[in-house]
């Protein structure tokens, strides 16, 4: 399978970036709707197909259940979505190239997280709640142990996990820009994805559709789940803008500079 060298993800990575900072807020809307959907119909996925092993069969029921989550991603990069925690690399690294500014990096993060949260929200409240998919036996459980285990966790322990998180979530970003053939990037996106969800860290997306869900069934309060989103938001933004963009940015940046004065130079002798 044919794929892009890292410097070659980068320069992608940047015109996706300066791509979605301009975007329409009708779509950005509309696409960040369906970016938190399918996000939540992978955690769905995850549900039902672990909810009901024996627990015997302890961690080897959490990797049968992170092996179908990222079918969540694949949706959004082949089918079509906007994710707040892919944003949170595309668009600083658009910002640190100059093809972006920092009030279009807000402008998009806000559309797409308020999107996103409506998304993961109609899955979690007529699949979850009003079908009963998470409100019923083993599943009803499973989803109430996911959602307490991910508000347990102190201020400090959401940040760094969800740090972890969004690290492996936009390297799954990253290289499914790499490959050049929906194959490529299902296998790509696969590895990261599963990998985050074995572990069990922490995304603001996710998040958005396992707390509500537990909301629902009335085992949680909505303090808990604002109480999870600040920390975790910060951490996937740090895991996103600084691991994967800036990291990335420093190691490749001449490069990137020199691909966007070749294309200058190339604008100004067409003119």
């Amino acid at each position: 399978m044919a794929f892009h060298s890292p410097d070659q993800i980068a320069r992608k990575v940047v015109e996706a970036g300066a791509k979605k900072a301009v975007m329409p807020i009708r779509h950005a809307l509309l696409l960040g709707f369906l970016g938190g959907a399918f996000i939540a119909l992978g955690f769905l996925l995850d549900i039902r197909v672990s909810g009901n092993l024996p627990k015997e069969w302890g961690s080897f029921g959490s990797f049968l259940g992170a092996s179908v989550f990222p079918v969540g991603l694949m949706l959004i990069i082949i089918a079509g979505g906007e994710l707040l925690t892919g944003n949170m690399m595309a668009l600083p690294m658009a910002v640190l190239a100059k093809r972006a500014t920092t009030l279009q990096l807000m402008r998009n993060w806000l559309l797409i997280v308020v999107s996103n949260f409506v998304g993961a929200i109609f899955v979690a409240y007529f699949f979850g709640h009003v079908v009963g998919l998470t409100e019923t036996g083993p599943f009803l459980e499973k989803t109430v142990a996911i959602a307490q285990a991910k508000t347990s966790e102190t201020f400090v322990q959401a940040l760094i996990s969800a740090v972890g998180c969004n690290w492996l979530v936009c390297l799954a970003v990253w290289m499914a820009f790499g490959a050049e053939d929906i194959g490529g990037k299902m296998f790509a996106i696969w590895f990261p994805i599963m990998g985050f969800v074995a572990i069990g860290f922490q995304h603001v997306v996710a998040n958005m559709f396992v707390i509500p869900a537990a909301i629902f069934a009335g085992s949680l309060s909505w303090t808990d789940y604002f109480s999870n989103f600040v920390p975790v938001f910060i951490g996937n933004a740090i895991g996103g803008g600084i691991f994967v963009a800036l990291i990335y940015w420093m190691v490749y940046k001449e490069a990137l500079r020199t691909n966007a004065s070749q294309a200058l130079n190339n604008i100004k002798k067409a003119v």
